[in-house]
């Protein structure tokens, strides 16, 4: 008798320890966002993310914005945590895990705050011909003169202070969107909604991949704690970048769940 073919339900078990890494330097991109870079580099797809454990705190997903880095804003115990860290200091890295960006032919990239970090390494390698680029405020944008020196970069800010006044949405009515053959998006996942939205009214969702962010415990497809409604995808595994068609009628934009699994709502 013929026999199935095995189902892959998680990531190898050889990828289930954390590795330890040296802090090599730190660089300071924003007052809330510092890129860590590694002593070990690592074979990845942008978009591909890490779970890194910060001794004694917690273990949480990162993508990672170069070979042997990971940029991280302060918004909890583990990344202030890791905001206290050195030059010496030892973090623990399993991974890379998840999807990537799969990207061929003429690329937009669009990023928020920190999503910038998954797309960064895209525009690094010459991916990208158009990355916009939007924060609350100018002295909130990561990697500004980097990317300007790789890729066509825009700018939007909340409050005006640099570029554009207003969300970085706004930025996509001066472009083609049929002209790209990917649009490429991370960021706050109502912002990443609103470019969703506007795919579809163009009738191009599909050419959006989209970096989510959900809650993960194990990051390897096991638990299924990052699952999203109604189809069960995993995240950490199918995704962090999925397509915008996949997305359309997900819970994606709607709401997400804690560490309970319980819903909340995504303002």
């Amino acid at each position: 008798m013929e026999e199935s073919p095995a189902i892959l339900w998680g990531a190898p078990m050889n990828k289930g320890i954390p590795h330890a890494v040296t802090i090599t330097k730190v660089v300071r991109e924003t007052p809330k966002i510092r890129t860590f870079f590694l002593s070990e580099s690592f074979g990845f797809t942008p978009g591909q993310f890490v779970m890194v454990w910060v001794p004694g705190v917690d273990e949480i997903p990162m993508a990672l914005s170069g070979e042997n880095s990971i940029s991280v804003q302060e918004v909890g115990d583990a990344t202030s945590a890791m905001f206290r860290l050195k030059t010496g200091d030892l973090l623990g890295i399993r991974g890379p895990f998840g999807v990537g960006f799969s990207v061929e032919g003429k690329a937009l990239a669009i990023a928020g705050g920190i999503g910038a970090a998954p797309l960064f390494p895209l525009a690094m390698r010459g991916s990208t011909g158009v990355f916009l680029l939007g924060a609350s405020t100018g002295r909130d944008l990561p990697f500004r003169k980097a990317l300007a020196e790789k890729t066509a970069l825009r700018i939007a800010t909340d409050d005006g202070s640099s570029g554009h006044h207003g969300p970085v949405t706004d930025l996509l009515g001066d472009l083609d969107l049929r002209a790209f053959d990917h649009i490429c998006v991370c960021g706050p996942e109502p912002m990443m909604r609103g470019v969703l939205k506007h795919l579809q009214e163009e009738g191009i969702a599909g050419r959006g991949l989209f970096s989510l962010h959900r809650y993960m415990k194990c990051g390897v497809g096991l638990c299924g704690s990052c699952a999203i409604d109604p189809d069960g995808i995993r995240v950490c595994r199918e995704g962090p970048v999925l397509s915008g068609d996949t997305l359309l009628r997900s819970e994606f934009g709607h709401y997400t769940r804690d560490a309970s699994g319980v819903r909340k709502r995504v303002w």
